[in-house]
């Protein structure tokens, strides 16, 4: 993401007089087609023996018709073509069905926005329920970009499993048109919620619930509100594959965006995969998540704005080498610029393995604006260059990311980490904003502050095999991550180790993820240019 980007979101018509810096019009550019698409005949199946009755069709033989709710647009490759609607008024389910991919054709939306308070007139709160298995594909070839939007008070439930996991990507891949370097070819998943946010588009109070914004890179879609337990669904054991259209600079759709997601929000077993963007950006909310994949993010693994307080845990982020972004980092924790906007961003991140090989950025975790952040039983390589970047974009009582606790302003004072290996070319990066320097001094002080962390373990020496724990990091203690859970709450769960992986017999990511050359999981993952055949 580029630095201070989340000041371009683009405003509804009727809030331009409160609306932060943004792009008119842009969101008609057509999205990055794959040329043209050759739809073959339905194969022609082997003679029937007599008197045997007919078979069943083989693997990879398109369907006969379309579930019921859809529409059938044709044949694609090995599969039936059936697209959805592109207002989903009433609740849908697509069931798993051998030969069956489900089309997002331009944007399809997922209820109609009910408001931040649940009043909005018009609004249409339902649900889209994807069966685990199950293939969905975004039409490139048109002349829109292709996204979902799950508006606020709808929800999304794609469950998938660790033998049959949900697949979201681009027409490309049906037809044998994608290869390990392609990217951005889709606009992803937008799950909009009403939970609190900091960068309202009018001059409301912070996490009320007429705090909203605009979703970026959809001119319409709103999230935020005052609900922090809100609902928008549950999505586990899915791939996002090669989303991330860049509509206008500074103006991105990721491969899954959050708005404004509250905590009842289940998010859990997510690859990301060559998304030209983001993998995942959260905007504001509430939404916990955990056993992340991110592979081959071609800007940042995992980026936080405007007041999202919230834990993740258990994430792999394997950034993309080549990249054409000149700050991809690993984690980037945000704001929108306005370093003390309430709610003050809170991330705390438990059990990470963040590894960068990108020269062009300058470090693989950057923390900035106005946000609290903690890091525990963590692993950061980064033979190019630094592993920490802080950043204060100004000194308002002292320099905004490391100054004293301040209840007023929700500020808890300084970073914090434990337990955590850097191993990089160097720990700390300076980066000047506003005037402002947060020096590698003051970076390290707050470093060395923690228990059992490695400061500048060997390059290259902290892992093996891509992503799993080498020297340093295989006999460093543990943080007991559970105990910075709020009273009465469990997500966080208590580990010996660090990193996202306990090593080789440790198998969270395997099955449901896909192989390429960002990061091999093992013979039970598939290849990510390869689909299921039934």
């Amino acid at each position: 993401m580029t630095s201070f980007k989340r000041l371009s979101l683009v405003l509804l018509t009727g809030t331009a007089a409160f609306a932060l810096s943004g792009c008119d019009g842009a969101d008609s550019v057509a999205s990055p087609g794959e040329g043209v698409i050759v739809v073959p005949g339905t194969p022609t199946p082997s003679p029937t023996p007599t008197p045997s009755p007919t078979p069943t069709p083989a693997a990879g033989t398109p369907a006969a018709s379309c579930p019921s709710g859809t529409t059938d647009v044709g044949i694609l490759g090995s599969y039936r073509s059936c697209r959805l609607p592109s207002v989903i008024s009433t609740a849908l389910s697509l069931p798993k069905v051998a030969g069956v991919a489900y089309e997002i054709n331009g944007r399809v939306d997922v209820g109609i926005d009910i408001g931040g308070a649940g009043t909005a007139p018009g609004g249409i709160a339902t649900q889209l329920t994807i069966a685990a298995g199950s293939l969905i594909y975004a039409n490139t070839t048109n002349a829109d970009n292709d996204f979902m939007v799950v508006n606020r008070g709808s929800k999304l439930f794609a469950e998938g499993t660790e033998t049959q996991p949900i697949i979201f990507t681009a027409q490309a891949n049906l037809t044998g048109g994608v290869n390990d370097e392609s990217q951005g070819l889709w606009g992803g998943i937008i799950l909009a919620g009403r939970a609190p946010i900091s960068n309202c588009n009018a001059t409301v109070g912070g996490g009320t619930a007429t705090c909203e914004n605009v979703v970026e890179g959809t001119s319409t879609a709103l999230y935020g509100g005052a609900s922090p337990t809100d609902n928008s669904g549950t999505i586990r054991y899915a791939q996002i594959r090669y989303s991330g259209t860049v509509i206008s600079p500074n103006n991105e759709l990721q491969g899954l965006t959050l708005g404004g997601t509250g905590s009842g929000t289940t998010l859990d077993h997510i690859q990301i995969h060559n998304s030209s963007d983001d993998g995942i950006e959260i905007f504001g909310g509430r939404t916990n998540l955990r056993y992340l994949a991110f592979t081959g993010a071609d800007d940042d693994g995992l980026d936080t704005d405007v007041g999202w307080q919230g834990f993740v845990q258990f994430v792999l982020a394997i950034q993309k080498p080549t990249n054409t972004q000149t700050d991809n980092y690993s984690t980037e924790i945000d704001s929108n610029g306005s370093e003390d906007a309430l709610p003050r961003q809170a991330y705390t991140l438990a059990n990470f393995t963040f590894v960068e090989t990108s020269t062009a950025t300058n470090a693989a975790i950057r923390l900035r604006g106005g946000a609290d952040a903690t890091f525990v039983n963590g692993i950061v390589s980064n033979p190019a260059s630094a592993c920490l970047n802080v950043i204060a974009g100004a000194d308002a009582g002292g320099k905004t990311t490391i100054r004293p606790a301040n209840a007023a302003l929700e500020d808890k004072g300084p970073p914090v980490f434990n337990s955590v290996v850097f191993s990089c070319l160097t720990p700390y990066a300076e980066t000047a904003v506003n005037g402002v320097t947060v020096t590698t001094a003051e970076q390290q002080a707050l470093f060395r502050a923690g228990t059992n962390n490695t400061e500048a373990a060997a390059v290259g020496s902290a892992l093996t095999g891509t992503f799993l724990p080498a020297g340093v990091a295989t006999t460093t203690t543990g943080f007991n991550a559970a105990t910075l859970n709020p009273a009465g709450t469990s997500f966080l769960v208590n580990t010996s180790y660090v990193g996202a992986v306990n090593g080789a017999n440790d198998t969270w990511y395997r099955g449901w993820t896909c192989n390429s050359n960002r990061a091999n999981f093992g013979t039970t993952s598939s290849a990510c240019t390869a689909l299921p055949t039934s």
